[in-house]
């Protein structure tokens, strides 16, 4: 599909992209189209970043969990193609089990508004003002409020409440208590508007299309592509060093971690000493371990849910969410009609995790432990697939150290940086002309729509930059 060995690359582009991610493959497209000479180089063997998928014996697991704002149909049509945006459907259920509650929910503003009244005992006025407020926010917005002042403010004293609130937030995004409120409000109402979505085909599919249309836009695009170095003269871009080749270029952009692009592919020289200062004050944001099960053929299960949080914890407590003693699971369910044709029942289960629990164990503890995750796991979703171990033909796990290993992000980051990481990324071309970045800082632009539409904000800075 136009994919280059990276020995047949060219020694100079207009732009090279260094990740190719969400966000680094919307914006290379952007720029391809636009008719600037575009280099997107992939470290890994695949494209899309955490948005990716794998193949295991006859299974195909999508990594991380689906689902995503109505808002990606727009963003596809725009900045891809139709065809892709066609494939946009709406999931038909997301359950909660939990020791406060257990409902199912279609996940939009109207439903939720339902819940919180005659599930919860809430006011509609209380709930109509809560919404209002989270549809106000913006990310500019010096807004000093917290995620607990938030919720103080409209539902002190219901946990309850807050759990069925920002649960799912926190498995997307990692969001606590104590960060500012900005950070889970914007995430947070897009999701609500219309419900959640995902693609018709799978990730796979997906990604796919995004190669076929950088080959007509002619990009050119390679995996197994490592950017080492970003060569800066007279103060500004000109070039990368990529597997040990030097490629000119009048741009780059860093779909990589901020912290790496400043520090280890830059260098701290080319920055102030102010700008350094503040990103080193940035803080990496948690990772995460998934469990990946998949059905033997033939066997199959009752519908479950497309998305199913649970927890055995009696309380709601972000922390808790983290601890290597599991409490909470989210299962990601893929059923045969998510790719039409196949047969294939797929179940991915995601916990947010710590790199440091697992980052200091030796060869024979990690495996054991793994081991044990996925064993618990299973124990786990024996309650709502029963029998489970009769029906799988294959397991496998991830830790912190495997998405390190993969996306090469400090601490296994499954959500980039902190908030302070976003005014790091969006001033990077104040301070070396010609270096840009999109990737997943400040929460706010975690997601797949959040990734992919970072990379059309930057897209246009360099298109601006380049001309």
């Amino acid at each position: 599909m136009g994919r280059k060995r990276f020995e047949e690359v060219s020694a100079e582009y207009d732009v090279v992209v260094a990740g190719g991610g969400l966000g680094g493959l919307t914006a290379a497209n952007i720029l391809a189209r636009n008719g600037h000479r575009v280099l997107l180089a992939e470290q890994h063997s695949q494209f899309g970043g955490l948005a990716t998928y794998f193949r295991r014996k006859n299974h195909i697991f999508d990594v991380a969990l689906h689902g995503f704002p109505i808002g990606m149909k727009k963003t596809l049509r725009k900045y891809w193609s139709q065809e892709m945006a066609d494939r946009i459907i709406q999931v038909k259920s997301i359950r909660f089990d939990n020791p406060q509650f257990t409902l199912e929910t279609t996940f939009t503003r109207e439903d939720f508004t339902r819940i919180l009244i005659e599930k919860f005992n809430l006011g509609k006025e209380t709930v109509d003002a809560f919404y209002n407020e989270l549809e106000a926010m913006n990310f500019y917005d010096d807004n000093k409020m917290t995620n607990r002042d938030l919720f103080n403010k409209y539902f002190p004293g219901r946990n309850d409440v807050v759990r069925l609130l920002m649960e799912p937030i926190t498995y997307a995004n990692g969001s606590n208590l104590d960060e500012p409120a900005i950070t889970y409000g914007i995430v947070f109402s897009n999701f609500m508007s219309k419900g959640v979505y995902t693609f018709l085909g799978g990730t796979d599919l997906m990604i796919d299309m995004m190669e076929k249309e950088l080959h007509k836009n002619r990009a050119d695009f390679c995996t197994k592509a490592k950017v080492e170095k970003v060569e800066v003269e007279n103060g500004k871009v000109s070039g990368v060093k990529i597997n040990g080749k030097q490629i000119k270029c009048k741009a780059v952009l860093s779909n990589g971690n901020i912290l790496s692009t400043v520090h280890e592919w830059t260098g701290d020289k080319y920055f102030s000493p102010d700008f350094i200062g503040k990103a080193r004050g940035v803080r990496l944001n948690t990772s995460s371990c998934q469990v990946y099960i998949g059905l033997k053929k033939g066997e199959k299960f009752d519908f479950i849910g497309d998305l199913l949080f649970t927890s055995t914890y009696p309380t709601f407590e972000p922390d808790k969410l983290l601890s290597k003693e599991i409490t909470s699971r989210t299962y990601s369910v893929y059923y045969p009609d998510i790719r039409p044709g196949t047969e294939d029942y797929t179940i991915v289960a995601s916990m947010n995790a710590r790199y440091e629990d697992w980052a200091d164990l030796n060869a024979q503890d990690y495996k054991a432990a793994k081991e044990y995750l996925i064993q618990d796991t299973l124990n786990a979703l024996d309650k709502y697939v029963p029998g489970i171990r009769n029906k799988i033909d294959y397991t496998e796990a991830a830790t912190p150290k495997t998405f390190k290993r993969y996306t090469m992000h400090g601490l296994g980051s499954s959500f980039g940086t902190k908030f302070e990481g976003l005014e790091i990324s969006m001033k990077l071309s104040e301070q070396v002309p010609g270096l840009f970045h999109a990737g997943s800082v400040g929460i706010i632009m975690s997601g797949w729509l959040g990734a992919a539409n970072y990379g059309v904000i930057v897209s246009n800075k360099i298109d601006k930059y380049l001309r």
